[in-house]
């Protein structure tokens, strides 16, 4: 019964997200609701729901101060000097913005952490998008794949929970890997220069007064010369202490934004309403990270996810045991989107594993080829990152994964394809 209700509860909540029956907020709420009822869980489910929003509460908190204090900053002006230069040192050029834009986000990447990513590349870039009139769609699908990739180094999560569940050190199973994800790395910016080209073809048709005038947009704000230079002392300082994690992520952020509202607005009245103002976005954002933490919740308590996990296992047959590299591969393609990273590795990979040993595969191998569907995970709506990066651009989720699949299943098939090539797992145990 758990099987069909998670099988029948997924096909209708990706149904009513693809056809814009329900809102992203409101299926992961009411769809495994519904279901979980169904399912005779109605007892459980407050408890459950509490559960899920327990383990999303430390993002979501987060997020409501980084945003904070990125909307501050930005008020401040302490991005207007940066977003003018490289508007001026582009003239406008797509392909140099989008080819910018990754470079940037593959170096905050570098913490493994995709809401860091989305929030610092957006307070400096995206001013110089709307500006420029660029995609935004393009622009929320390089930065989805530079987190997919991010978030396989070796402190992410996917990575730690692989070596973990194989009882395998790091160095031993991340090394080899390291160029199938440098092939990831340069399509990215070949990806990046495929939208730039596309981009700055389209701007072609611009006339050039208009486009005079998009250059000369964006006047500085300033708050005083000593104000300007505190506020970037303060941002490298918070991004120093957030990969040295020297306190919660959350914690710093809460920190960090008293601090801006402040130095940069001391009055009261300003400060109100400087939180007055960024409310909406920050509430947009955080109730979807919260919806997804009963939709999570849920999932996880009442067991449908790990009834997935077991149906797709029960289906594979003994003939491709052999070749359990290349499926542990594949299989961590959807799965890693329909199923947390969590219930994956600690609950699929060492079955996968176990029946790959048989074979003469080891568990190194196999835990190397789980890695190959992260760029699609990030996609996943248990990825609280992903409705940060979407509500940032005011866009619409359905449309967002549709438009980004595609792009992460190329990078899945390159992971693929190059750690066959390299012999990082093999295709074939004799």
């Amino acid at each position: 019964m758990l099987i069909v209700l998670s099988v029948l509860m997924l096909l209708c909540f990706v149904v009513c997200l693809m056809t814009k029956r329900l809102s992203a907020l409101t299926a992961l709420i009411i769809i495994p609701t519904i279901f979980a009822l169904f399912g005779g869980f109605y007892a459980q489910a407050g408890k459950f729901v509490i559960e899920g929003l327990r383990t999303v509460a430390p993002n979501g908190i987060m997020i409501i101060f980084a945003m904070l204090y990125f909307m501050v900053m930005t008020d401040a002006g302490m991005f207007d000097p940066l977003v003018n230069r490289i508007v001026k040192a582009t003239k406008g050029d797509p392909v140099r913005i989008f080819m910018g834009t990754v470079l940037l986000a593959f170096i905050v990447a570098l913490d493994g952490d995709g809401a860091t990513i989305y929030i610092i590349v957006l307070s400096a870039f995206l001013p110089i998008y709307k500006r420029l009139g660029l995609s935004l769609p393009m622009v929320c699908c390089l930065l989805l794949q530079v987190s997919g990739l991010g978030n396989m180094v070796p402190w992410g999560g996917p990575t730690a929970r692989a070596a973990t569940a194989m009882h395998a050190e790091i160095s031993d199973f991340f090394v080899p890997m390291l160029p199938a994800l440098a092939a990831c790395v340069i399509w990215t910016f070949i990806l990046a220069w495929i939208f730039g080209r596309r981009e700055r073809e389209r701007l072609a048709n611009t006339p050039a007064a208009a486009l005079s005038d998009i250059y000369q947009q964006g006047q500085e704000r300033s708050r005083g010369r000593i104000t300007f230079y505190f506020n970037w002392v303060l941002t490298v300082g918070l991004i120093i202490a957030l990969c040295t994690e020297v306190l919660p992520l959350s914690y710093l952020f809460m920190l960090a934004a008293c601090i801006a509202l402040i130095v940069n607005f001391p009055n009261i009245t300003t400060q109100k309403e400087q939180i007055e103002k960024h409310a909406p976005p920050i509430l947009a954002v955080c109730s979807l990270i919260f919806a997804a933490g009963v939709f999570t919740g849920l999932l996880t308590g009442t067991g449908m996810v790990d009834a997935v996990g077991s149906a797709l296992l029960q289906v594979i047959p003994d003939s491709l045991g052999p070749f359990m590299a290349p499926v542990t591969a594949l299989i961590s393609i959807p799965m890693t989107w329909l199923v947390s990273n969590d219930v994956f590795y600690f609950g699929v990979l060492p079955v996968l594993a176990d029946t790959a040993q048989h074979h003469g595969i080891t568990g190194l191998e196999i835990a190397r080829a789980s890695l190959v569907g992260q760029p699609v995970h990030i996609l996943s709506p248990l990825v609280a990152s992903t409705y940060l990066v979407v509500s940032m651009l005011k866009l619409d989720y359905a449309e967002n994964q549709k438009y980004t699949l595609k792009w992460s299943l190329v990078n899945c098939l390159i992971l693929f394809v190059v750690s066959l090539l390299l012999g990082i797992f093999p295709l074939y145990s004799a």
